[in-house]
C-alpha cells in the first residue's frame, strides 16, 4: 500500500549543495508551509533546546538506489554493510533524521544550527528532541561507524 507524505516544510538558506563532513556550524532555517500552519503549531517548540527533524533526500539520483550491502561511503577499509546498518543518503524510501540545535522560532520559522540538510529539502515532520526518548543503557557501534562520524559535525 503506498504512502503520501507532504512536506510540511522546507529547509531555507545553510548549505546549498551535498556535502559528507562538517554539518555542525551550518545555519540554516525551517520554514513551514504558512498555508496549512500557523505559528501556534510551534508553540513550546523554543523551550526545546534541540529538534529531531525527518527529511526528504530529494537531491538523491533514484538510479542510485541501494537496497543490499555497500562500503559506507564507498570506503573499501570498511566492512560492506547493508543499507539499513547504514545512514546513507541512498536508501530505499529517501528518509533522512537529523537531530540539529534550535537557535530560535519566529512565527512559522524555526532558525537551526547543525541540520545536515541543504537548502530546499522538504521537511515531513519535526518532533523535540527529549532525553526520555535517547537509548536506555549502553550505547554500542561499531568502529567504522565511529571513524566515519569524526568529521561530519
Amino acid at each position: 500500500m503506498p504512502i503520501v507524505l507532504e512536506p510540511i516544510a522546507h529547509v531555507r538558506g545553510g548549505r546549498m549543495d551535498v556535502a559528507d563532513d562538517a554539518w555542525g556550524a551550518v545555519e540554516a532555517r525551517i520554514e513551514l508551509d504558512a498555508i496549512r500552519f500557523g505559528p501556534e503549531a510551534l508553540a513550546g517548540l523554543s523551550d526545546f533546546s534541540h529538534l529531531l527533524v525527518v527529511y526528504h533526500f530529494h537531491l538523491a539520483d533514484p538510479r542510485r538506489i541501494e537496497t543490499s550491502a555497500r562500503h559506507p561511503r564507498n570506503n573499501p577499509a570498511w566492512p560492506k554493510v547493508g543499507i539499513f546498518a547504514q545512514r546513507g543518503k541512498n536508501r530505499p524510501n529517501g528518509l533522512g533524521v537529523s537531530v540539529c540545535e534550535i537557535l530560535g522560532v519566529d512565527g512559522t520559522t524555526i532558525h537551526v544550527r547543525g541540520l545536515d540538510a541543504v537548502d530546499g529539502t522538504p521537511v515531513l515532520d519535526l518532533k523535540p528532541h527529549m532525553k526520555g526518548f535517547e537509548p536506555r543503557g549502553e550505547v554500542r557501534e561499531p568502529a567504522w561507524a565511529t571513524e566515519l562520524m569524526g568529521g561530519y559535525w
